[in-house]
């Protein structure tokens, strides 16, 4: 069966030492977060989602989401679980306490996430949604707007959701049909269809407040005439209560692959009540805040994935019986040895630990950024974080999602022919982690994001933000000789990053199709590379201190050793894949197709 315990010593590793819970608490509003605090909120949120959350996990998939009447009926048990998430406090932890949250930083928000989507994935979409819809209104909406939604978001009363997809476009937004009338009030009325809505109706809270990508009748053609707009699915009178319903339906639900308790509608609206959030034609920019925040979160449900994953293969391969050590009976008494003697089930569980808690590492990385750019008071530090988050969002997006679906894949083979049995609990993991590599922009989106934009932007200085740092790292070990099983590896595949960084962007300039043929492949180098720089910071830590826990340190500096020996090697294959260019694809006869 599926099983799951919190991870908690490894939050607390990444938290307390691989990177410096002082720096998260000098910064304002963070003065009281201290490592103590930390602990509790992580143990208390373990439990809760351990508890109500994980059971509900295979019930609410296999009963998935009810539509009728234009209603949507969640699964059993929960509207309940949803009620008790919120009035303990867990889906306002990251927001300001002027609309009610607890302002804690996202360093450690986003392991509270982790948890939530390793027990129960397709829950963690409702409030997930909603905190990104509050993201993007708190950077972009007046404050009469703020004070009039914030805060029953942010209680759990309303939710939120984000509408952009229409039939005609995905991804190219520039295609949106949804139409925007100004009226003589302010408001503006909206009409339009929009498609695969993850919470656009549901039965958890009591209004929906939808983030909606429209048209005004005389806007630019294409992605610059898009403006963004709150449209309620309940309209809300000027004293704050609930008024008349606003033109808003849903037209139906999809049956999907995997999160089937999660709610993904058609949503139709139909002359529909909306406000301009931020300034008109300039609605991708305020979609973004929110789409960025998803796009981060989406990664954490990657690694979130892999680690339930990992739990379920990690206690199968421990009671299985199934052959004989190769050397030779390992439990002669036992009529077979367990799954953990065959060099193949290991290798599986090492790939599924070096993923999974590289990932957290990363994860924590890029959380920590975020705090020193939403809360430095130094405006240049601030930039930096904001640069470094900006390259790094489809790297953790893409990257960890990609990793994370694969861990799902070593979880069933693990189990072998009960892995692929529903009642194990582990072939859902592989039907749920599938849409994080599609929803919030593809992964080849994200590639295209990285190479297209990211690593142009401002003359490379985004990159800078990654290569100083390892550069400054490597540098500093390079006469450390206890380092040097891991910084010789980790210096190689550096390198081979900066080469292929320096071949696409002077190829991209005079070809963009090299960019793009190469982008996928340059992706997954980065996000290798990025791992074995926080595996050698944490190989270095448990060598420093495993005398103080043997077990925890030795583990960390033994996953270390087979990242750099088993995993970081596919950086060479990939930097050769990079080098051969788009002709082999791009000459391709399409009528061969």
């Amino acid at each position: 069966m599926a099983s799951y315990k919190t991870p908690l010593r490894d939050m607390r590793f990444v938290y307390n030492e691989l990177f410096d819970p002082k720096a998260i608490q000098a910064l304002p509003g963070c003065e009281e977060v201290t490592p103590d605090l930390v602990d509790a909120i992580l143990e208390e949120a373990g439990k809760f989602c351990e508890e109500r959350l994980f059971p509900l996990n295979r019930s609410g998939d296999e009963e998935g989401c009810h539509f009728e009447n234009g209603k949507v009926t969640t699964p059993a048990g929960l509207k309940e679980a949803y009620r008790d998430f919120y009035e303990m406090g867990w889906g306002a932890l990251a927001a300001d306490p002027e609309y009610g949250g607890q302002g804690l930083p996202e360093s450690l928000s986003m392991m509270v996430e982790e948890i939530m989507c390793s027990t129960n994935f397709a829950f963690s979409l409702y409030p997930g949604l909603t905190h990104g819809a509050y993201n993007a209104l708190v950077a972009r909406a007046s404050e009469e707007l703020k004070q009039a939604y914030l805060p029953n978001m942010v209680a759990g009363k309303w939710s939120g959701s984000m509408c952009l997809t229409e039939p005609q476009c995905g991804t190219d937004l520039g295609l949106i049909r949804t139409k925007a009338e100004p009226q003589d009030d302010g408001s503006y009325r909206v009409t339009g269809t929009k498609m695969f809505i993850t919470a656009g109706e549901h039965d958890l809270t009591e209004n929906i407040i939808h983030l909606v990508l429209a048209r005004t009748p005389d806007a630019p053609k294409g992605i610059k005439g898009i403006s963004l707009f709150l449209v309620p699915k309940i309209q809300v009178n000027g004293d704050g209560e609930l008024g008349q319903p606003n033109g808003v339906s849903c037209g139906s639900i999809e049956h999907k692959m995997g999160i089937n308790a999660s709610a993904t509608c058609v949503m139709n609206f139909d002359d529909a009540q909306g406000f301009l959030v931020g300034k008109l034609n300039k609605g991708m920019e305020a979609m973004f805040i929110m789409m960025n925040t998803e796009r981060l979160a989406v990664g954490i449900q990657g690694l979130a994935i892999g680690e339930a994953a990992y739990q379920g293969a990690v206690a199968y391969a421990r009671e299985r019986l199934q052959g004989r050590a190769l050397k030779g009976p390992k439990s002669p008494d036992k009529p077979a040895d367990s799954l953990l003697v065959h060099p193949d089930v290991r290798r599986m569980l090492l790939i599924q630990r070096a993923y999974t808690e590289g990932n957290r590492a990363l994860a924590g990385w890029v959380a920590t950024e975020m705090d020193h750019a939403h809360r430095n008071p130094d405006p240049r530090r601030r930039q930096e974080a904001e640069d470094f988050v900006a390259l790094m969002t489809p790297v953790v997006k893409a990257f960890m999602t990609d990793t994370g679906s694969e861990m799902a894949n070593l979880g069933v083979q693990v189990f072998g022919g009960h892995g692929y049995i529903r009642e194990h609990g582990m072939e859902q993991y592989i039907r749920d982690a599938r849409i994080a590599q599609i929803y919030e922009g593809t992964n080849g989106i994200q590639a295209m994001d990285l190479v297209g934009r990211k690593m142009p932007a401002h003359m490379g200085r985004y990159l800078r933000r990654f290569f100083h740092p390892v550069r400054d790292y490597l540098e500093a070990k390079e006469h450390d000789f206890t380092m040097h099983a891991f910084l010789l590896p980790l210096a190689k595949a550096f390198g081979r990053l900066q080469k292929a960084t320096a071949f696409l962007a002077q190829r991209g300039m005079a070809n963009p199709e090299e960019a793009g043929a190469a982008a996928a492949e340059y992706l997954r180098l980065f996000g290798l590379v990025a791992l074995g720089y926080l595996w050698m910071r944490m190989a270095e830590i448990g060598l420093q201190k495993r005398d103080e826990d043997p077990l925890f340190y030795q583990a960390k500096v033994d996953t270390a050793r087979f990242y750099f020996e088993r995993i970081l090697p596919q950086s060479s294959a990939l930097f050769a894949s990079i080098m051969a260019g788009s002709k082999c694809m791009m000459k391709f006869n399409d009528d061969a197709f």
